[in-house]
C-alpha cells in the first residue's frame, strides 16, 4: 500500500458550461500553478469538456477523470469516470443508477446549498443521504459563501453513512482551481478510485480566502451570463 498521499480537485467547470476558462487554459494552470495529481472536469450536464481535457492529459504530469455535474430532480449529483453523459431531470435514484451502469462514482455535490451562489438551505438531495446509494459526499466546496453549507456537510458526514468524503473547488475561474481538494492515497486516477472505494479519502481546503471571494464577486456577472446563455445545459431541474 502506497505511503504517498496526493491531491485531486474533483469539481471544475469550463466554458463548456458556465466556467470562464477554456480546457487548454485549465490544463496549463493545473500544470504550472498547482500540485494536483488528478482533476475532474465536471461541467453541467455535459462531458464534452471533460473528454477534451482527457485527450490532452498525455501532455501533462497529472491525470483527468471524465465527470459531469448532473441536474437531478433533487439537486446536483457529480458523476465521475463516465463514458457517456447522464441526462438531467432524472430522480436522484435514477441518476445514481445511470452512473452505476457506467461503473462510475456518484458524489452528492454541495448537499446543503441550494446552488453554488444562492441562499443557504437544506436541499432536498441532502435529505436523501441515507436513502440513495451514493459513493461519496462533497464535504468541502471552496465556492465563496458556502462556509456554513460546508459545516453542515461535515456534520452530516460524521453520522457515519459509510460513504467517502471528497472536496473540490467548484471552480468557475482559473485561480479557484485547487482551492478545495480531495486527499487520496497514491498518485494516479486509479489510486484515487481505490481510495474512494476504501473510504479513505478526505476533503481539504487549499489556498484562496478573501482574494478568491473578491475575484468571484467581480466575475459573477460573467458567470451568470454564461449560465443564461447555456440555460438548458446549466439549469437545476426542480
Amino acid at each position: 500500500m502506497s505511503d504517498v498521499w496526493s491531491k485531486a480537485d474533483l469539481h471544475i467547470h469550463s466554458n463548456h458550461s458556465d466556467g470562464l476558462a477554456k480546457i487548454p487554459q485549465i490544463m496549463e494552470f493545473v500544470a504550472s500553478q498547482t500540485d494536483l495529481k488528478v482533476i475532474a472536469i465536471t461541467d453541467h450536464n455535459t462531458i464534452e469538456g471533460a473528454l477534451f481535457a482527457q485527450s490532452l492529459q498525455d501532455l501533462y504530469d497529472f491525470e483527468v477523470v471524465v465527470g459531469e455535474e448532473i441536474s437531478s430532480k433533487s439537486g446536483h449529483i457529480i458523476g465521475l469516470w463516465l463514458t457517456e453523459a447522464v441526462p438531467p431531470g432524472l430522480t436522484a435514484a435514477e441518476t445514481v443508477a445511470a452512473i452505476n451502469e457506467q461503473d462510475g462514482v456518484a458524489i452528492i455535490a454541495h448537499p446543503f446549498a441550494n446552488r453554488a451562489f444562492g441562499p443557504f438551505g437544506l436541499e432536498a438531495l441532502g435529505e436523501t443521504i441515507n436513502d440513495i446509494a451514493f459513493h461519496a459526499l462533497e464535504v468541502y466546496n471552496s465556492s465563496p459563501y458556502l462556509m456554513y453549507a460546508n459545516k453542515l456537510a461535515a456534520k452530516a458526514f460524521t453520522g457515519g453513512q459509510g460513504i467517502a468524503a471528497t472536496g473540490g473547488s467548484d471552480a468557475h475561474v482559473l485561480k479557484a482551481i485547487g482551492t478545495g481538494c480531495t486527499r487520496f492515497r497514491g498518485t494516479t486516477a486509479a489510486d484515487l478510485r481505490l481510495s474512494i472505494d476504501n473510504l479513505e479519502t478526505r476533503a481539504e481546503a487549499g489556498r484562496g480566502g478573501l482574494s478568491l471571494a473578491v475575484r468571484y464577486a467581480f466575475q459573477y456577472p460573467r458567470i451568470r451570463r454564461l449560465q443564461s446563455w447555456n440555460w438548458e445545459r446549466c439549469k437545476a431541474t426542480k
